[in-house]
C-alpha cells in the first residue's frame, strides 16, 4: 500500500484517530455515570491538532460524475429564468379557452 501524503497530513489523521478514541473514552465515562471531563479536553486538544495538520492536504480533483446532472440542472434554471412573466402564463393561457 503506497501513500503519497506527506507526513504532516499522516500525523493529523493519527491525532484526529487518537482524538476520536480519547473521545468515545469520554462517552464511555458519562455512560458509567462516572463522567471524567479530562478525557473531553484531550479529544479536543488531539482533535484540533490533527485538523492543524490536515489542513494541509489538498483538495481531490472532481471527478466528473455528476457532470451531466449540472448541466441538465442549469439548463432547467435558465429555462425558468427566461419565461419572462414569472408564471403569470399558465393562467392566461387558460383563461383564453
Amino acid at each position: 500500500m503506497e501513500n503519497d501524503d506527506p507526513i504532516e497530513v499522516r500525523m493529523g489523521t493519527f491525532f484526529v484517530v487518537m482524538g476520536g478514541g480519547v473521545f468515545l473514552l469520554f462517552i464511555m465515562s458519562d455512560v458509567a455515570d462516572k463522567v471524567d471531563f479530562d478525557y473531553f479536553f484531550v479529544a479536543m486538544i488531539l482533535f484540533a491538532i490533527g485538523y492543524y495538520f490536515r489542513r494541509k492536504k489538498a483538495p481531490p480533483p472532481p471527478s466528473g460524475r455528476f457532470t451531466w446532472f449540472k448541466g441538465y440542472w442549469q439548463k432547467m434554471r435558465a429555462g425558468k429564468k427566461g419565461g419572462g412573466g414569472g408564471g403569470g402564463e399558465g393562467k392566461d393561457k387558460k383563461d383564453k379557452k
